[in-house]
C-alpha cells in the first residue's frame, strides 16, 4: 500500500507491504452532525457549568481573551470573532478587549503571524499581544509549591476568556482548559515548578484524575480564574467537530470525553516499526513540538523496535534549553539522570526523548542537518521511504508496522 504522511506543507509517501501493516491509526468513526464555527455559537449559548457570557460580563469591564500560539492548530480566526460579536452585543468596546497569545515558554510571534492567527479584522479592531512573563503579578502559591505568577494584564483584567483546542498531552493528560493560564500566561519559573512533576508515573497522557501536573494547573484557578472557556476538538483536516464552553473544568472534561471517542485507538499488539507524524504544519515546525508524536508512538512500539518520527522541523530544535541539553549530553541516558537532579523547562523534552530511546531507536525524517540529528541520538533520513527501508533492512521483512499519520493526536492502547 502507498500511504501519505504529513510533512510540513508537502506530505511524503511511503510504500509498505499490506501484510506488514497491523494498524493505521486514523480517527475513530464518530457521528458528527455538524462541523465548523456554528458549533462554537451553539456551545456559547449553552455553556457547561457557568452562566452565559451575557450574565457574566458587564459593559466597561476589561476583558482578555487568551488564545494559543502558533505551535497549536487552534482556529482562533474562527473562534474569536464569535466571542467578539457576543462582547459587542453586551456593550463592550474595542478598547476594553485584548487578545493575548499564550506563549508559555515558546518564542514570540511576528506581526504577520499574529495576523494569521486571529485574522486581519480582529488584529485591526482590538489590541493583540504576546504574553509577557517578565511583567507579572504574584497571586499565590499552590499546595505543590508552584508560584501563581501571572502576566500583569491578565492578572488585573476584570474577565478572562480562554480559547484552546483539546488534544492529548504527554504528561498533563489533555491540553485545553486551565492550561490557558498555566502555563499559557505564567512565568518561566512557575511553569518549570509545575512541569518538574512530569517524571512522576501518574503524569501521563490521557490521565486527569490523580495527575499531579494537571491538578497543580487547575489549582491556579483558585487564584486567577478563567471566567469562561471556549475549547474545540479538531479533526484530521483541522476542522472544528466539537466545541465546549463554560467552566474551565466541567466544560473541558466534556471535550476530553469526545476526544477519547475520536482518537483513543485500540491496537492488537505493539509493532516492530511505528511511523509517526504530527500531521504536518504547524505542528512540526521544530523538534520541540514534533516530540509530541514521538511520545504517543512509544505506546505502540515493541521494546527494541524502531520509531520513524516524521516532521519538517524547519525551525530546528525549537527551544534554547532543549537545544543545550540535547547537544551537550554525552549519552541519552545522561539526560534522564540530569532531569532528576536539575529540572529545567526545555530540558524536560530532552528527557522525554531520552526515555523513549531507552527502549527503541528513533529514525528522524526532517529538514534538519544530519549532524545535528545525530547529536540528539537519532538517525537522520530525508524521506519516509528511505527510513522505512532502512528499518526493514535492520529488523527483517517480517517486521510488523503501525502507522500514526496524526501521532500527536492519536493515543494507542492495547
Amino acid at each position: 500500500m502507498k500511504l501519505e504522511i504529513g510533512f510540513g506543507l508537502a506530505p511524503q509517501s511511503v510504500e509498505i507491504a499490506d501484510s506488514s501493516v497491523i494498524g493505521i491509526l486514523m480517527p475513530n468513526e464518530v457521528e458528527i452532525a455538524q462541523k465548523g464555527v456554528l458549533l462554537v455559537v451553539d456551545a456559547m449559548r449553552s455553556p457547561i457549568g457557568t452562566p452565559t457570557m451575557a450574565e457574566i460580563i458587564k459593559p466597561g469591564e476589561k476583558v482578555v481573551i487568551i488564545t494559543s500560539d502558533i505551535t497549536r492548530p487552534v482556529p482562533s480566526y474562527k473562534i474569536i470573532p464569535v466571542i467578539l460579536d457576543e462582547l459587542w452585543s453586551l456593550g463592550a468596546k474595542p478598547e476594553d478587549v485584548t487578545v493575548v497569545f499564550a506563549l508559555g515558554s515558546h518564542r514570540p510571534h511576528t506581526i504577520d503571524e499574529m495576523k494569521m492567527l486571529v485574522g486581519e479584522d480582529v488584529f485591526n479592531k482590538v489590541r493583540c499581544i504576546d504574553s509577557d512573563g517578565d511583567d507579572f503579578v504574584h497571586m499565590g502559591t499552590t499546595k505543590m509549591g508552584t508560584p501563581v505568577d501571572i502576566m500583569r494584564l491578565v492578572a488585573e483584567a476584570d474577565r478572562r476568556i480562554g480559547v484552546a483546542n483539546i488534544e492529548y498531552h504527554y504528561f498533563v493528560g489533555y491540553s485545553g482548559g486551565a492550561k490557558s493560564i498555566m502555563p499559557g500566561v505564567s512565568t518561566r519559573d512557575a511553569i518549570q515548578n509545575n512541569h518538574k512533576r512530569m517524571v512522576l508515573p501518574e503524569a501521563m497522557v490521557g490521565r486527569i484524575d490523580g495527575n499531579p501536573v494537571r491538578e497543580d494547573i487547575e489549582e491556579t484557578m483558585e487564584y486567577c480564574p478563567l471566567d469562561f472557556i471556549v475549547n474545540v476538538v479538531l479533526d484530521e483536516k483541522k476542522e472544528i467537530i466539537c466545541a465546549v464552553a463554560g467552566h474551565h473544568k466541567l466544560a473541558h472534561r466534556e471535550g476530553c470525553k469526545f476526544l477519547d471517542k475520536l482518537y483513543l485507538k485500540k491496537i492488537p499488539e505493539r509493532a516492530d516499526i511505528v511511523i509517526a507524524s504530527q500531521g504536518g504544519t504547524p505542528k512540526d515546525l521544530n523538534l520541540y513540538q514534533t516530540q509530541k508524536a514521538l511520545d504517543n508512538a512509544k505506546h505502540a512500539v515493541k521494546k527494541g523496535g524502531i520509531i520513524i518520527l516524521v516532521g519538517s522541523c524547519k525551525e530546528g530544535l525549537g527551544e534554547r534549553v532543549f537545544e543545550e541539553w540535547v547537544t551537550e549530553a554525552e549519552t541519552s541516558k545522561s539526560m534522564i539522570d540530569r532531569i532528576q537532579k536539575d529540572f529545567q523547562l526545555g530540558g524536560h523534552k530532552a528527557a522525554a526523548i531520552a526515555m523513549v530511546l531507552e527502549d527503541s531507536e528513533i529514525y528522524l525524517v526532517s529538514e534538519m542537518d544530519d549532524e545535528l540529528v545525530r547529536t540528539v541520538f537519532m538517525t537522520p533520513f530525508a524521506t519516509v521511504q528511505e527510513a522505512y527501508d532502512a528499518a526493514v533492512s535492520k529488523l527483517g521483512c517480517n517486521a510488523k508496522v503501525i502507522v500514526m499519520p496524526y501521532g500527536g493526536s492519536t493515543l494507542p492502547v492495547i
